[in-house]
């Protein structure tokens, strides 16, 4: 199958619209990069800027580190394409994504994980603990899901986004990790620091002692304490270093 031309998808899109493929496309390239890739399987989706049921996701069938802005698939929140593609998507990849956004209007970004830390810790029945500074950021904001099969069922989305409420953060439990934001970088951060919670938990218990949790009144101050951290700027603050980082390694998921 041909490709897209970049010069020619671009010109048939917005300047704000073509910063969300480029954004969207480099988030796909860090999966792969930090190992959170399931092959093709699992799916990152934003919404279109200046619109309201139109989304961006990846060609099924690419490999994360293939992905550029001009592959992007433009769908509405059926998983209709609504605009000229060469490529298809997963429609049942899209169920999770095409749930949250429709509740939640303030997720421009839905990302959704099968990290291996990430399910290992779904897959626990008390899921994440207060291990460390990273999982405190999660836990403020951290819902749980029940594992319903693989998500092909429009009859789970009101459980899901129930279940989501108002969190930044979703453990859909035996399954993966989940985590929605107002841009690319803000759920690219709050995924990071959920893989990271599970990492370091597994590694954690991995270790055989008794581990000592953090007190719950640490917990309370943790959001503002946050706000500090990213200099109120939250994912704003990483997302130029991580789009240098790929510039540096290769840099035509830009294309």
């Amino acid at each position: 199958m041909n490709a897209a031309a970049p010069s020619t998808v671009r010109a048939q899109v917005s300047e704000a619209e073509w910063q969300a493929r480029v954004d969207l496309a480099a988030a796909y390239r860090l999966f792969a990069l930090f190992g959170w890739d399931d092959l093709v399987f699992t799916h990152i989706s934003v919404r279109v800027p200046g619109t309201e049921d139109h989304f961006l996701i990846n060609p099924y069938g690419h490999m994360f580190d293939e992905i550029t802005a001009s592959s992007l698939v433009k769908i509405d929140l059926e998983g209709r394409k609504v605009m000229a593609s060469p490529y298809e998507i997963n429609p049942a990849g899209f169920t999770i994504h095409s749930a949250v956004h429709a509740a939640r209007h303030d997720a421009a970004c839905v990302m959704h994980a099968h990290s291996i830390n990430g399910i290992a810790v779904s897959a626990q029945k008390q899921g994440l603990l207060p291990l460390s500074q990273h999982s405190l950021f999660v836990l403020a904001s951290l819902g749980y899901h029940d594992y319903e099969g693989v998500a092909l069922n429009d009859d789970e989305k009101p459980r899901l986004v129930a279940d989501l409420g108002e969190n930044n953060f979703l453990m859909l439990r035996n399954h993966g990790l989940l985590t929605v934001g107002a841009s690319v970088a803000n759920a690219f951060l709050a995924l990071h620091m959920f893989e990271a919670s599970c990492m370091i938990q597994v590694r954690a218990q991995a270790g055989g002692g008794e581990l000592v949790s953090i007190p719950p009144s640490i917990l309370a101050g943790i959001g503002e304490q946050s706000r500090q951290v990213t200099r109120g700027l939250g994912g704003a603050l990483i997302w130029p270093g991580l789009l240098r980082k790929l510039d540096r390694k290769d840099p035509s998921y830009r294309d």
